[in-house]
């Protein structure tokens, strides 16, 4: 606690008396103590944000002698994810005949998500995410947001081709 110490008056000789002179000490232990105890009762109180995480569903691993079925090209939406956080995207897939229409989207709701809900009522619909190297990875979680928001539930992760990074070079968009 706080406590006054007094020294005592020398009683030298006589004469005016002065003043006694006290020196103040104050005892910091029990503000340390409430410190403490704060500290750990706001630590022990507060909630810890919680990780959003996203589930992810694996494919089975093929047993030997089982073939999937190509993916046909009208069952498909390619979508490119650029550099400059640009996204591309095309239907069907690309091939050596054929040099599909490319357009230009956005990561918002008014873009990308848009093209997947009208794409929606297509049972067989399996969307092929390419992500460029040059591409963020935030587009990359912002695209697969997108694929849980709009519940598609066929897509893959697959790596760009030349033919596509040529696709987007030669676009101009």
């Amino acid at each position: 606690m706080a406590e006054i110490q007094q020294q005592a008056d020398s009683g030298g000789k006589g004469g005016k008396k002065r003043a006694k002179k006290m020196s103040t000490k104050i005892d910091m232990t029990p503000m340390v103590d409430l410190a403490f105890l704060l500290l750990t009762f706001f630590m022990l109180t507060t909630t810890f944000s919680k990780p959003t995480v996203m589930e992810v569903a694996m494919p089975v691993k093929p047993k030997p002698g089982d073939e999937q079925p190509p993916i046909k090209a009208s069952n498909a939406l390619t979508l490119l994810l650029g550099e400059g956080n640009k996204l591309y995207y095309y239907d069907g897939l690309l091939d050596g005949n054929t040099k599909p229409e490319l357009k230009l989207s956005n990561y918002g709701a008014d873009g990308i998500r848009k093209v997947l809900l009208q794409h929606k009522s297509n049972p067989q619909l399996v969307v092929l995410i390419k992500p460029d190297d040059k591409s963020n990875y935030k587009n990359m979680v912002d695209i697969l947001d997108e694929m849980n928001i709009t519940d598609t539930k066929k897509y893959a992760l697959v790596d760009i081709s030349k033919p596509d990074q040529e696709l987007i070079k030669s676009s101009g968009l």
